[in-house]
């Protein structure tokens, strides 16, 4: 009896270590094949990668692009753009000189809404799609008009209103100098209109849809109207050239702002409401 129950033993025992044995063998199966599956399932899946972060100076006083509340069409324009490429925008507002300054220091990734020109592209890196193109005029008062047809006939010596770090296009300096002119600059288009309302101007440049958006603001649209012609912009969003992926940074603006005009979004977006 005592042989047979020791034979039984080792028989349990080896039974035991068989089975375990398959268990073992078929749970790594299972997981190897299953890992595989997984590992393979994730080379068809593409990955979105984060987003980027950049920071932009957006002037504070150029409504409807850009006002004092960090809206406006350049701020829909370039947040979209950009979304299209994966970049998210946050905007800093501040007057539009502090912005060009930060963006040369390099203390923002770009600034908003600069006139590609000469004096601009030894400052700033650009991409080759501006935002848009805006124009601006010539705005006196009704009884105070200028006696001229146009920019290079107005009088030597008149008094014309500017805003402090504006681009009035490559002519400005040039017709300045023939014609004599005194610039008189201030911050704000409100300033420039007031000047002109009591005469302490004789005319001031401003670009067309921001004039009217001010002109109606102030109830004085029936006062202060456009003579004739300055220019005629290609606004940009500009790129500090202390950042090393400036242009890669313009490169991803052009490709967004050419999938918004794709998809007709662009369109959309340039509407002024």
């Amino acid at each position: 009896m005592r042989v047979y129950s020791e034979t039984k033993d080792r028989i349990d025992q080896r039974s035991f270590w068989t089975l375990f044995f398959l268990l073992s063998t078929s749970l790594l199966l299972f997981l190897s094949v299953g890992h595989h599956a997984k590992a393979e399932e994730n080379q068809h899946v593409p990955q979105r990668s984060p987003f980027q972060t950049i920071t932009l100076a957006a002037e504070d006083s150029w409504p409807p692009f850009a006002n004092q509340f960090g809206q406006g069409i350049s701020h829909q324009l370039i947040e979209a753009a950009f979304k299209q490429t994966q970049i998210e925008v946050n905007s800093l507002v501040v007057p539009y000189s502090r912005a060009l300054m930060m963006a040369e220091k390099g203390a923002v990734d770009g600034v908003f809404n600069v006139t590609r020109e000469a004096s601009t592209e030894q400052r700033f890196v650009f991409g080759n799609t501006p935002l848009f193109a805006a124009k601006a005029s010539f705005y006196q008062r009704k009884k105070l008009p200028l006696i001229a047809e146009n920019k290079w006939q107005i009088p030597k010596g008149s008094m014309i209103g500017v805003i402090k770090s504006y681009e009035y296009g490559d002519e400005f300096p040039k017709l300045v100098k023939q014609r004599q002119l005194n610039l008189v600059t201030v911050a704000t288009q409100q300033q420039l209109i007031n000047l002109l309302l009591i005469g302490r101007i004789d005319a001031a440049v401003m670009f067309d849809l921001v004039a009217q958006e001010n002109l109606q603001k102030m109830g004085v649209s029936d006062e202060v109207f456009p003579a004739f012609d300055n220019h005629i912009s290609q606004i940009y969003l500009a790129f500090s050239k202390e950042n090393p992926k400036a242009t890669l940074l313009a490169k991803a603006l052009d490709q967004g702002l050419s999938m918004l005009k794709e998809n007709g979004q662009y369109q959309q977006l340039l509407k002024v409401n």
